[in-house]
Formats: structure tokens, sequence, C-alpha cells
């Protein structure tokens, strides 16, 4: 019998989509990882002494005694009531403050409750004009009774 030849069969390409061309990029450099901060231990540090840096030639300072202003030290004659209180000899304006603030602390004139007013005695009280003076109106009341 004749068998009927079947047809060929016809090979059947299928259609394989292929993916659009991708753009070609540049590649970017990796980002820098940043390192993630650990919590800080409590470590006890040990305190180094620093050397001090060597440093360029420089000057050596020598401290030099200070010297007192003239104006200061030129002798001044105390009269009336100042010449009462520290004497009548020339001294200069320091050494009277000195001898006027020895008096009162002898005499403890100083206000107990305001320490900077100062209370006047007898003697005093010609010399200040007034019961009581501040500390800061005893060189201006000094002054009046100095040549």
């Amino acid at each position: 019998m004749a068998t009927k030849k079947k047809p060929a069969k016809k090979t059947v390409k299928k259609a394989v989509k292929k993916a659009p061309a991708k753009k070609k990029v540049a590649k970017k450099k990796p980002a820098k990882k940043v390192a993630k901060k650990k919590p800080a231990k409590k470590v006890v540090k040990k305190k180094v002494a620093k050397k001090p840096a060597k440093k360029a030639a420089k000057k050596i300072k020598v401290k030099v005694k200070r010297k007192p202003n003239a104006a200061f030290m030129a002798p001044k004659q105390p009269f009336g009531p100042l010449a009462a209180i520290i004497g009548d000899k020339a001294i200069p304006r320091t050494e009277i403050t000195k001898r006027i603030w020895d008096y009162i602390k002898r005499n403890k004139l100083q206000d107990s409750v305001n320490r900077r007013m100062i209370n006047a005695d007898e003697k005093l009280r010609p010399l200040f004009g007034k019961s009581q003076a501040s500390m800061f109106e005893l060189t201006k009341m000094v002054n009046k009774y100095v040549r």
C-alpha cells in the first residue's frame, strides 16, 4: 500500500525578541564608604606632660625691677589736720596714704557694714570736713593739706 507521504514539517523559527540594545552609560566611581562611628567607650587616658615645642631663637627677656614714678616719690610737706595724724615730716604721697590707712585700721574707723566708708574721729573730722567719707575721697581730701 501506498502510504501517503506526510508533508514535511516546516521548521518554524520562533521569532526571538531581542531586548533593545542598552545605551552604554559611563560607569561612575563607587562612592567612598563612610565608616560608621562606634559608640565611644569610656577610656581613661593618662595625661602625658607635653614637652614645649622648640621655638626659633627667641630673645630672652630679663626682668628689670620697676622704677617708681618720680612724681609719687617726691617728698611732700603735710600741714594742718593731716600733720596732726601722720606727723609734719616731708614724705612721699604713697607713704602719706599708707600712714593714714594705718591710723584708720589701728583705731578701727572703717564702717563695719559698708567697708568702703571711713568713720571720722576727732582727728579725722577736720581733715574730712564731715563725719563719714568714702575711701575713694580720701586722697582728694589729703591733697588739700599737702605742699
